[in-house]
This record gives structure tokens, sequence and C-alpha cells, in this order.
């Protein structure tokens, strides 16, 4: 679970600024945004086909 904790002086919309920033770090926007709307078990299986294909790209340099 993530937690902000207010700063000496800090105003809302900063502390709301950090929290979006620690979600996006987490990666638990990326999963909202997911699972917002259903998605076939064959365009699973592409994604995650890309996913590891550039994993291995990226590990060959």
């Amino acid at each position: 679970m993530i937690k902000v904790k207010s700063r000496g002086g800090e105003s809302v919309e900063q502390m709301l600024r950090r929290f979006k920033k620690m979600c996006e770090k987490e990666g638990l926007t990326k999963d909202i945004k997911r699972n917002s709307y259903y998605e076939k078990p064959s365009e699973r299986r592409r994604r995650r086909a890309r996913k590891s294909a550039k994993r291995v790209l990226l590990e060959g340099r």
C-alpha cells in the first residue's frame, strides 16, 4: 500500500503529485488501465510475446 506523509509546509497538490509519481513507479497505473477493459486471451499472449521479445533484444546489446 502506498502512503504519502505530509512534509513540512507541503501543499495538498504537491502531496497528490508525489502520490501519483509513486503509483506510476510501482506500476499501479498501468495495471489499472490494463484491467479496466476485457482483454482476449489471444491479445494477452500477443502482448506478453512482444514484451519478452523486447527484453531479449535489450539483453543482446
